[in-house]
């Protein structure tokens, strides 16, 4: 699947997840501005975001797409709650997103999921090196 190029300026939660430094912020898909979409991303030029859905499966035990989608949205979700890390308000960022899932009903306030890999150019290093 080819990559679809995104490019804004939000809120984004930067925070560590087995080995990863991953990149959480909402997105909308009409002019409401509502974030129904969720993305999750690995904060990683080499990164296609893969790494998520095999952690959602490997870790998270969870077999079907739908369950995966809802997995990581959970892991993004909390660490933006309890804000334990890197919270960037106003931040750029540009997302390379290598795949787009539509959710059977709402959850986490998202109606869908997009993974990948993300760029914030001019944020310090440090946030993407959470892993350590």
């Amino acid at each position: 699947m080819p990559l679809t190029e995104l490019t804004a300026i939000s809120r984004v939660t930067v925070f560590p997840l087995e080995g990863l430094s991953v990149a959480y912020t909402t997105h909308s898909s009409d002019a409401r501005g509502l974030g129904d979409v969720g993305l999750v991303t690995v904060v990683d030029d080499q990164s296609d975001g893969d790494e998520l859905w095999h952690l959602a499966r490997n870790l998270g035990g969870r077999l079907n797409g739908g369950d995966q989608a809802r997995w990581i949205l959970t892991q993004a979700s909390r660490a933006r709650m309890v804000m334990a890390y890197t919270d960037l308000p106003d931040t750029s960022w540009t997302a390379h997103i290598r795949r787009h899932v539509e959710l059977e009903m709402l959850f986490a306030n998202h109606e869908s999921l997009m993974t990948g890999r993300i760029t914030m150019p001019g944020t310090p290093a440090v946030n993407r090196d959470l892993h350590v």
